[in-house]
Parts: C-alpha cells; sequence; structure tokens
C-alpha cells in the first residue's frame, strides 16, 4: 500500500467518526447511533475511502500500516491492544492505498 494525500479536513473528520465510535461502544445506550455511524461510513465508501480499526491484531516491526509505542517490558508476541488514530484507505481501481498510518499501542501477550 503506497500513502497519498486526500485533503486534510477529511482525514480530521474520519478520525473524529472513528473515536465517537470507540466512545459509543463503551455507553450502554451506543447502539441508538450505530445506524448513524453506518450511513456515514456507506458515505465515506462511495467516495472510495474507508478507516479500519486494526485492534487485537498481531503487531511485528515489519508492519507499514500502524506506528506502534510498546506498552510493558518485553516486545515478544505483541498484539494491538488500543488504536489512537485509524488507518484510513482509499480505493483507486483495485488498489487500496494508505491515506493515514494508524496510531496504535502494543502489548505482549
Amino acid at each position: 500500500m503506497n500513502i497519498i494525500n486526500i485533503e486534510t479536513p477529511w482525514l480530521q473528520i474520519i478520525n473524529q467518526i472513528f473515536d465517537m465510535e470507540k466512545k459509543l461502544d463503551k455507553l450502554d445506550n451506543g447502539r441508538t447511533l450505530e445506524r448513524n455511524i453506518r450511513r456515514i461510513k456507506s458515505q465515506l465508501a462511495e467516495m472510495n475511502l474507508e478507516y479500519l480499526n486494526p485492534i487485537g491484531e498481531r503487531y511485528n516491526e515489519t508492519r507499514t500500516d500502524v506506528t506502534a509505542t510498546i506498552s510493558g517490558s518485553s516486545s515478544r508476541n505483541l498484539v494491538i491492544t488500543e488504536v489512537i488514530k485509524p488507518i484510513i484507505v482509499q480505493r483507486v481501481g483495485n488498489v487500496q492505498q494508505i491515506v493515514q498510518i494508524g496510531v496504535v499501542i502494543v502489548e505482549s501477550v
């Protein structure tokens, strides 16, 4: 995946949507807004934009789609435990290109 540039306001909007989605997951009544988030994601998809939440995925230093901070003392068997900024990709033809590298925290499992 190559890194490409889209307008900064779009990145800020997508990051805010991601942040709202994370906060909604923690609320008991957050389900009421899920439909709105799905609609926004659908509109982003029509613009060939998508954001990815890599939480729970394995991490190693060869990953180029995220920048990681290692939590704890071990650097073996690392897993992404928190996502501060999502990976944002744009589809160009049949190829996904990175628009924003994710920012994550990883821990040893």
